[in-house]
């Protein structure tokens, strides 16, 4: 299999945390490209008709895209249990969802910045998105930290690649400020080796 990869996404990153969690980090070939929402690549747009990371190349059936989608069936494909079939499944696909849209709003301030000119940069968009970050930030804080502290799932993933991508794209806005249980949380999960083996880099 084939995984359309760059190192930056934290939507590619938890399709690799979740392979090396699955001891199957080489069963999947990582094909880098790059691209961006304003010049897509031409090999990925082939795979992906919306041209969007990650997307995973099958030797037989469909081309697979969207995060959740890739994850869920890697899951399935290699005996995972990182979503649950009783109990906490649905809290788990709520905290995937949760950690999703941090990264959807991330990166659309990242893109906001790195991609536009600054007289066309809209502040009142950056900030609206930044909100949006912080109310996910605080409930998790509040309320979610039970949860977290349970079993590893694809919950957990994305909220440690959302946060990871914080770091790397917005670490001036110190999302730690006034989530000292969460900041702590993600202090311990960040050290376990897959998210280790996946860091993006620092540029």
């Amino acid at each position: 299999m084939k995984l359309y990869h760059s190192p930056a996404s934290p939507f590619v990153r938890k399709v690799c945390v979740l392979l090396h969690e699955l001891n199957r980090a080489d069963a999947v070939e990582l094909a880098t490209v790059t691209t961006t929402a304003l010049a897509s690549d031409e090999t990925l747009k082939a795979a992906n008709p919306l041209a969007r990371l990650p997307a995973l190349e099958r030797p037989e059936g469909t081309t697979l895209y969207d995060s959740r989608v890739i994850t869920a069936y890697l899951n399935d494909l290699y005996g995972g249990d990182f979503y649950p079939q009783a109990g906490t499944r649905w809290d788990t696909l709520t905290l995937e969802a949760t950690g999703d849209g941090i990264m959807d709003s991330a990166v659309s301030m990242a893109y906001e910045v790195r991609l536009r000119p600054e007289e066309a940069q809209s502040k009142e968009w950056i900030e609206a998105q930044w909100n949006k970050i912080s109310r996910a930030l605080a409930v998790l804080n509040a309320r979610w930290i039970s949860h977290l502290s349970g079993s590893v799932t694809m919950g957990h993933v994305s909220i440690g690649c959302a946060l990871g991508y914080l770091d790397l794209r917005h670490d001036a806005r110190n999302w730690r400020r006034g989530n000292d249980a969460l900041a702590a949380w993600f202090a311990e999960f960040e050290s376990r080796p897959s998210m280790q083996a996946t860091l993006p880099p620092a540029s």
